[in-house]
């Protein structure tokens, strides 16, 4: 049976701001990746679609990089509400953060038809800036990691006009 996030920050997110391609539940056509909580470290699975194929047997380095972004966004989200003093499924609305910086090495081609493992480790480095460093995994193999830099979403993103 394959491992599932029951308590993700996405479901979290207000229906306004949950429709990035990457993680938005609103968005049907997209990813939904889902991030949640692992003991101190952060996890999001994902088992890419066949259409997200770079050759065949293999996984496009484009959804390992946006797994990447996504994960560091939702795991510096969780870490800023659990600072707050809440978690994700509380009942309180977390924090929103954008990238402001993307790193990505690609260590070993990624298999198709595999859950892929994204873990995080996260550090605070300003108030409003986290830094999480992630692992992504296909089944026991390291096949990429990546850095994002995110900060708390600015306040002209919620406004309309």
């Amino acid at each position: 049976m394959e491992e599932r996030i029951v308590k993700a920050i996405q479901d979290e997110y207000p229906d306004d701001f949950a429709w990035c391609y990457g993680c938005g539940r609103m968005n049907k056509d997209g990813h939904q990746f889902r991030t949640g909580w692992q003991g101190e470290k952060t996890v999001t699975i994902y088992t890419p679609e066949p259409k997200h194929t770079a050759i065949p047997g293999f996984v496009y380095g484009g959804i390992m990089a946006s797994l990447i972004d996504c994960h560091g966004t939702g795991s510096a989200a969780l870490a800023l509400h659990r600072k707050n003093g809440h978690e994700a499924g509380d009942g309180f609305e977390p924090p929103r953060f954008v990238t402001a910086s993307l790193k990505v090495d690609f260590l070993k081609p990624t298999p198709q038809d595999v859950p892929l493992k994204a873990i995080g480790t996260i550090q605070e480095i300003h108030p409003k800036k986290w830094k999480v460093e992630t692992e992504v995994f296909a089944h026991d193999t390291l096949c990429a990691r990546g850095e994002v830099v995110a900060v708390v979403m600015p306040d002209t993103f919620t406004k309309k006009g």
